[in-house]
């Protein structure tokens, strides 16, 4: 159970560090949801590189393997997290650059 609460603090620091799709989480009511989905999964591939780190090294400190899996697991849904974001941002950035050539536009009138 406490192994369990320690993702779901490290997920939800995560999602704190990035204000905006914490906020819309939470507006949406979707934060605790969202955390413990997120929590599973990364002790899920905590877990599936620990055991491949193991494998891979199977005389190396047993504690040593299990950050270097977790640090491993917390860079890839980092980089989820970045990407899940970065959509709206794109988007944005298109319709800006869109809104910028249309009123930049010079049409024939006629």
């Amino acid at each position: 159970m406490e192994t369990n609460m320690q993702y779901k603090t490290i997920v939800l620091e995560l999602l704190q560090q990035r204000p905006k799709i914490h906020d819309q989480l939470r507006k949406e009511r979707k934060l605790l949801l969202t955390m413990e989905r997120y929590a599973k999964e990364l002790k899920t591939s905590h877990q599936a590189w620990m055991e491949l780190l193991c494998d891979l090294r199977p005389d190396s400190d047993r504690s040593q393997l299990s950050s270097e899996a977790l640090e491993i697991a917390l860079k890839e849904l980092e980089d989820r997290l970045s990407a899940e974001s970065a959509p709206d941002e794109t988007a944005n950035q298109f319709l800006d650059a869109a809104m910028l050539f249309t009123r930049n536009r010079r049409t024939p009138r006629g």
